[in-house]
């Protein structure tokens, strides 16, 4: 795991600013503690950080091959690296390394752009061929390894691991992208392409960048893979046969390090599923497990993570965090540079800190719920999808618009009378509807919230434009299927992987993910929908997989979440940070929101008489951002 960066001249071949590189560089150290590296030329600097994991004695970057032409500065593990190693080899390449990192190199020299169709694994890296002046850049299908990049108006076009590596160059130009404040307050981070800044992007999963400094240059992304949900479907025979065998051949291939490695173990199901193959795999010498508990029950799974990791005899270790552990929130800001407001980012930062303690490589079970259909909402899009279908649009439309208008938002009644974001749904189409249930904050709210001058400068959009682009590219009717889609292409990319990708970085801890292999996910995706949810219950296929090697009450208990007490921590240790960040002069300077109506939502929470904890959080992050990135 590592950082890279670099700059290059698009106008001419003037000699770049070394001391700049650097510093943008060293921003990023804690993704790669154990080496830099610099590599400078005409028109051109490229720059790494090394956390080493495979091939410790070699494999410094940036690597050349042979003939010193063609250079690679690279983050992430390609896994089937030995295969192609020897397959290049016999094509006629020279390796000098005994890791997976010179394989791009020759894979580039070999397949050009198709490089990428022959990798397996999670990346981000650049190439730099001298001969054809070119700078090719890619990232991994899912989107596990993240890339940005931005183009200066004097022509010089910067890359790198993070967002804080590209704001540091001097030139750099800080203008807010408005329309990601909507998406922000919509979704709680910022989606792929976009970022916070106006001229700052990142690449999207499963594309590619080519810049060929001899002709016209181009900043338009290519796609060269995408999630296929239309494939034909498995049948229940070869689901019980290979769905395990699968994911563990998966889990195999990551357990590949001359480092300490083991597993996060919350007591959830996927994460459970991880550490029971990787117990079988590695019979001779137990797991390294970790965990984080809550000293609130409501929140705490610590006894589940205890029942799986005595039933495999693995070394575990389990961190307890107070209930008002909260003194992340300056730190969390710094770490995601653009605004970000996933609260589990404070816990999930605690359990990569315990990890760091005892291995450099864990693994994780992220993306088992938008494999396998795991989540409620999923269950719910579902249900609203039969009312759609029974009831025409033209009746739908005003009924359920009606009544979402009038009903009153019931923060403190059981969930069952609170139908407000129901109707509202049920009056839109399926995608529409999907990102009302998705979002923080819903339409009407971002309404209110939001300053006339920001109205203005938004020119009408609205998030849902983000789904509606992704829905087009969907390939599927299934109405489950479709928003695994759109999870997969926003939610799990734009905030489950980058939370996980930031706090594990922090503590230059690396994060391998088996359920997203992409091999894996391509087998996933064929399996019917009916088996993935069969009446209540989610993930039902790959809990009657699991079966035979995890308790009943591990695969079938309530989903839990790795949530914080946020509503309690508004009312009480966090009321006066609240009330700062709130009334502070750089949010009421920047003339982004109608201030009245933020002194009502917080009026309205310490009171008791609504529940505006998830709005009010992002709020907060909104202004630690801007007072921290923006000097504000």
């Amino acid at each position: 795991m590592c950082g890279i960066a670099g700059i290059l001249q698009l106008n001419n071949t003037d000699q770049v600013n070394q001391n700049v590189l650097k510093v943008m560089n060293t921003l990023q150290s804690h993704r790669g503690p154990d080496d830099d590296g610099y590599h400078f030329e005409a028109g051109i600097g490229l720059a790494h950080r090394r956390l080493s994991i495979i091939d410790i004695a070699g494999s410094h970057q940036p690597l050349f091959n042979e003939t010193g032409d063609v250079a690679v500065v690279f983050n992430g593990e390609i896994y089937n690296f030995a295969e192609l190693t020897v397959e290049l080899k016999a094509r006629g390449h020279i390796f000098s390394t005994h890791g997976d990192t010179e394989t791009i190199v020759h894979a580039w020299e070999e397949w050009g752009v198709d490089c990428v169709q022959h990798f397996r694994g999670m990346f981000a890296f650049a190439i730099w061929d001298r001969n054809k002046q070119q700078l090719f850049m890619a990232r991994d299908r899912m989107g596990i390894k993240p890339f940005f990049y931005s183009l200066l108006p004097s022509g010089e076009f910067l890359f790198g691991s993070e967002l804080k590596v590209l704001t540091a160059h001097p030139d750099f130009d800080k203008s807010l992208y408005y329309q990601g404040i909507e998406d922000y307050f919509t979704f709680g981070y910022i989606p792929e392409p976009h970022t916070i800044y106006a001229n700052a992007y990142k690449l999207n999963p499963g594309h590619y960048l080519l810049l060929d400094r001899s002709g016209a240059t181009s900043l338009k992304q290519t796609q060269y893979w995408d999630i296929d949900f239309s494939q034909t479907v498995l049948t229940e025979q070869q689901v019980k046969s290979e769905l395990l065998d699968r994911l563990k051949e998966a889990v195999d291939i990551r357990m590949i390090a001359e480092v300490p490695l083991g597993a996060f173990l919350s007591g959830g199901v996927d994460s459970s599923a991880i550490v029971a193959l990787m117990a079988q795999l590695q019979q001779d010498n137990p797991v390294n497990t970790c965990s984080i508990g809550f000293d609130d029950q409501q929140f705490d799974e610590s006894d589940y993570a205890s029942q799986v990791a005595r039933q495999y005899q693995t070394n575990h270790r389990s961190g307890m965090v107070d209930r008002n552990d909260f003194s992340l929130i300056d730190k969390l800001a710094a770490l995601y540079d653009e605004p970000y407001a996933d609260s589990s980012a404070m816990p999930t930062y605690r359990v990569c800190q315990l990890a760091r303690k005892h291995v450099t490589v864990a693994l994780s079970g992220d993306g088992g719920d938008e494999l396998f259909g795991g989540y409620r909402r999923y269950r719910y899009q579902l249900h609203e999808e039969k009312m759609r279908g029974i009831m025409p649009q033209g009746i739908r439309q005003p009924l359920f618009g009606t009544l979402g208008n009038v009903y009153p938002k019931l923060d403190w009644a059981p969930r069952f009378l609170r139908a407000k974001t129901t109707f509202q749904s049920l009056a839109m189409n399926a995608v529409s509807g999907y990102c009302n249930t998705m979002s923080i904050m819903r339409a009407d709210a971002r309404a209110a919230l939001f300053s006339p001058q920001l109205k203005q400068k938004l020119g009408g959009y609205q998030s849902v434009e983000v789904f509606k682009r992704h829905a087009a590219n969907a390939n599927t009717d299934d109405p489950l299927k479709l928003v695994q889609y759109l999870d997969m292409k926003t939610y799990l990319v734009g905030d489950i992987l980058t939370k996980v990708d930031r706090a594990s970085m922090a503590h230059s801890l690396e994060v391998r993910v088996p359920l997203l292999d992409h091999k894996y996910v391509e087998w996933a995706s064929r399996l019917p929908s009916a088996m993935n949810i069969k009446g209540n219950e989610g993930k039902a296929a790959f809990k009657q997989a699991l079966e035979p090697h995890l308790p009943h009450d591990i695969l079938y208990r309530k989903k839990m979440g790795f949530a914080v007490p946020l509503a309690g921590w508004f009312r009480g240790p966090l009321k006066q940070t609240l009330q700062q960040a709130l009334n502070s002069e750089a949010l009421a300077d920047s003339g982004l929101f109608n201030q009245h109506h933020i002194q009502q939502l917080y009026q309205q929470h310490i009171s008791g008489k609504r529940d505006h904890s998830s709005a009010l959080w992002t709020l907060l992050m909104f202004s630690q951002f801007y007072r921290q990135q923006l000097g504000a």
